[in-house]
């Protein structure tokens, strides 16, 4: 019975976090906090309005369509050619205008039309104006259009028009002012309230297996670097137990400075193992040395090159190295896991099912600096956000980052083109952009020699079933034809 309930709390508990994983990644796409903010904040100003109007009885209902009109044009497009606050402040205001005078103007030298009738020539008058007016004074706005018609509603007397263009001008600042408020300190702000990348990552496990580990530590050391608490942890992964105490032994008695745990398996307060075998009993100084010598090395070199604090583990692979790493990261308190790519088991793609981000990284030929990255996007979500972090933090300043989407036909271009424009404003700097009608493999296959570093997504926030039908790109990428390095990015 407790084993089953065990199991039973265990599924509900992985249930819910992935809802929650899947709420968080929803709530921290750009397009989530623009309806949510459509759907809060232009209520609640279209409610100010109305009180006020009830208080002092200066705006007329009349002005509340094209006002409506106009906070949805400037809240769903934050970016675009009309999200101005002047030229919605300005646009609406000239267009009350236009009408008011094209009123006056046909009532005193053509003619007024009896009671309860528009006047057609006052409308086309009023609409050549505030075109005109628009263009000339470079306030175009399509809700001035509407703002305009409406005086033809309001009574042709000079007070009543000069209230319903006070009401415009007040209302339709009222709402700029709140909108340009928003966009400046939410909307331009919005990377460090939806991605976790803003202030973390910066804390880094670098499991040292595989052909050049060395690489990978240098990217995790550049990675860490780019935040002031940013540390690096180098875990030495050997066979057996006698070998991992006696590593540390060595170490320590070498005046190792850095941290030298035992590993997950051990008590949080064994930092160096004890009662280690003599190392002459073992048999292996010489390779000992050999490991001591060449850990120490890629420390010293991570400290002295990047200037960040580096320190060491020493730790029994066991069974499940990929469960010993995820465990080694926790209690090292390391929110990122940077791992060479193994090609020969494939236990490092086993990260991704842990609960810790993780980097796989295949190095091309041991380089240890990347100025041109290349960032592969199809959707502004979080792990998108991640690989162009990544890539900015490895770039720094004299680096070059591309972000590129790709397209099967012309009509994706325009989303596309949305999906990079909400990526890439979040960042400061500059970021090239591009959108490419082949398709990501050829691509890569083609080009990726003009590239030091190409930034993957895992795809993991997918459903199994969506894997299932269309699996990750990382796994239809044939790595050997690419002649760049290559990190493939998952986020928890």
């Amino acid at each position: 019975m407790g084993k089953r309930w065990s199991l039973l709390v265990r599924y509900f508990t992985r249930f819910w976090r992935r809802k929650r994983r899947e709420l968080r990644r929803w709530l921290e796409q750009t397009n989530t906090i623009v309806h949510l903010s459509i759907l809060l904040i232009v209520p609640v100003l279209i409610a100010l309005v109305t009180l006020l109007s009830n208080a002092v009885g200066v705006f007329s209902f009349l002005v509340y369509p094209p006002l409506v009109s106009g906070a949805y044009t400037l809240f769903a497009d934050p970016e675009g050619k009309y999200a101005s606050p002047v030229k919605f402040v300005g646009g609406l205001t000239v267009g009350a205008l236009c009408g008011w005078v094209a009123i006056e103007v046909t009532a005193r030298l053509l003619f007024t039309p009896p009671t309860g009738q528009l006047n057609p020539v006052a409308a086309g008058i009023t609409v050549f104006m505030t075109g005109l007016a628009v263009w000339v004074l470079g306030v175009e706005e399509p809700a001035a259009f509407s703002m305009a018609l409406l005086t033809l509603f309001v009574r042709a007397q000079v007070d009543a028009l000069g209230l319903f263009v006070l009401g415009a001008a007040v209302s339709s600042a009222l709402v700029a002012g709140t909108f340009a408020v928003w966009r400046r300190y939410i909307y331009e702000q919005r990377a460090q309230y939806l991605y976790e990348t803003t202030d973390a990552d910066d804390q880094v496990l670098v499991p040292m297996v595989g052909p050049d580990p060395a690489a990978t530590a240098m990217l995790a050391a550049r990675l860490a670097g780019a935040h002031r608490a940013g540390k690096v942890v180098l875990l030495e992964m050997v066979d057996e137990e006698p070998m991992a105490r006696a590593e540390r032994a060595l170490l320590q008695s070498h005046g190792e400075t850095s941290l030298v745990k035992s590993g997950p398996t051990q008590p949080d307060d064994a930092l160096v193992a004890d009662g280690a075998e003599p190392l002459d009993e073992i048999g292996m100084r010489d390779d000992l040395d050999a490991s001591v010598a060449d850990i120490e090395r890629h420390a010293t070199a991570i400290e002295t090159e990047v200037g960040v604090p580096c320190q060491v583990v020493v730790a029994t692979a066991g069974a499940s190295p990929a469960d010993m790493v995820v465990d080694t990261a926790r209690e090292a308190n390391c929110d990122l896991i940077a791992a060479p790519y193994e090609t020969e088991d494939g236990w490092s793609r086993e990260l991704f099912r842990g609960e810790i981000d993780t980097i796989i990284h295949r190095s091309f030929e041991g380089q240890t600096r990347w100025r041109r990255i290349l960032v592969p996007v199809n959707r502004a979500n979080d792990v998108a956000h991640s690989m162009i972090d990544f890539a900015t933090r490895l770039a720094a300043e004299t680096g070059e980052v591309s972000v590129a989407s790709f397209v099967t036909s012309a009509r994706e271009r325009r989303r596309a083109e949305d999906v990079l424009a909400n990526l890439v404003e979040t960042f400061s700097g500059s970021i090239e952009t591009r959108i490419s009608r082949s398709d990501l493999e050829a691509f890569l296959t083609n080009h990726g020699r003009e590239y030091d570093l190409i930034i993957i997504g895992a795809s993991q926030d997918r459903s199994t079933a969506s894997r299932f039908v269309s699996p990750p790109t990382f796994e239809n990428i044939d790595t050997e034809q690419i002649d760049a390095d290559i990190a493939i990015v998952d986020r928890h």
